[in-house]
């Protein structure tokens, strides 16, 4: 489900349309080699990001903003579809093991251990991806989505109920990701409304992913973030990180590229797609819309 990214990105051929769901409204496009993205808005209040809790409070306004969007209003059968959901919906993790056992069951079993502790729910019962990165040196590094069901099911169930098969879910960083650079040691610093996630790559494999609240949106709030995971890349990952791709920052981007490229005296810049700048409200979107196009 939400690592199907990983392993076939992309089913084969892949879903026909594309959504990212955001407190502010629906993203979406068509996957085809001319692609428009379009968006629309919900009613203030509709969508509550949050991991403890259910967050679609008003599913009839969800689905009238779905129901809005030219493309879902032209479709006339029923189609597969890739839902990107908000990164504090869920918990994105990377864990690292000694061994990784070839068992599926044991695998599962391993990896909901680990999590037992760190998540904010009970993940016996949660949706639950993963995906097992190369192994380097013996030791596998494993990317883990999860999220409670009571969750999750009302994220779909708009997308249901128009006859659209939500058949691949991932969140928003994840599928961001794609439109940055995968040379190097780097650091994504995507920003959506108060809450901030950091995405570590050390070329194609993910080493770090956090997802937190902030106070307030503010780049003081955010540097206060960045300094130690700059800190701890150094001292745990064997090097500086080489560069800062920011996203979701608006109109402060070129202050926050100043800023930081100053504080923490590394190149800054900010994710670019060829389709249109990636916001918060879309960056996963368009992420996903570069996977598909290099893999198809």
């Amino acid at each position: 489900m939400f690592l199907d990214r990983f392993k076939s990105l992309l089913q084969d051929p892949p879903p026909a349309m594309a959504f990212e769901i955001s407190q502010a409204g629906i993203a979406a496009a068509r996957v085809a080699s001319r692609t428009e993205v379009e968006f629309e808005p919900v009613k203030p209040g509709s969508i509550a990001v949050s991991p403890f809790q259910e967050n679609v409070l008003d599913s009839a306004a969800f689905l009238d903003a779905l129901k809005r969007l030219e493309m879902v209003r032209g479709s006339r059968k029923r189609k597969d579809a890739a839902v990107i959901l908000p990164d504090y919906c869920a918990r994105l993790a990377v864990l690292d093991f000694d061994s990784f056992p070839a068992d599926l069951k044991e695998q599962s079993a391993l990896v909901r251990f680990r999590l037992k502790r760190s998540v904010p729910f009970d993940v016996e019962t949660a949706a639950l991806s993963y995906f097992a990165q190369p192994a380097v040196e013996k030791r596998v590094d494993v990317v883990v989505v999860t999220t409670p069901l009571e969750i999750l099911s009302p994220y779909e169930a708009p997308f249901r109920a128009l006859g659209l098969n939500p058949g691949l879910v991932t969140v928003s960083s994840l599928a961001a990701l794609d439109l940055a650079p995968d040379t190097g040691l780097n650091v994504m610093a995507k920003l959506s409304g108060n809450v901030l996630s950091l995405l570590v790559r050390e070329k194609a494999r993910l080493k770090l992913a956090r997802c937190l609240e902030l106070a307030s949106p503010s780049l003081d709030d955010v540097a206060a973030v960045l300094l130690p995971t700059f800190v701890y890349v150094e001292d745990n990952l064997g090097g500086r990180a080489e560069r800062l791709i920011l996203c979701g920052f608006g109109e402060r981007t070129q202050e926050a590229r100043h800023r930081f490229e100053s504080e923490l005296t590394v190149e800054v810049e900010p994710l670019h797609s060829h389709l249109s700048p990636p916001a918060e409200t879309n960056a996963g979107l368009l992420g996903y819309l570069r996977s598909v196009s290099r893999n198809n």
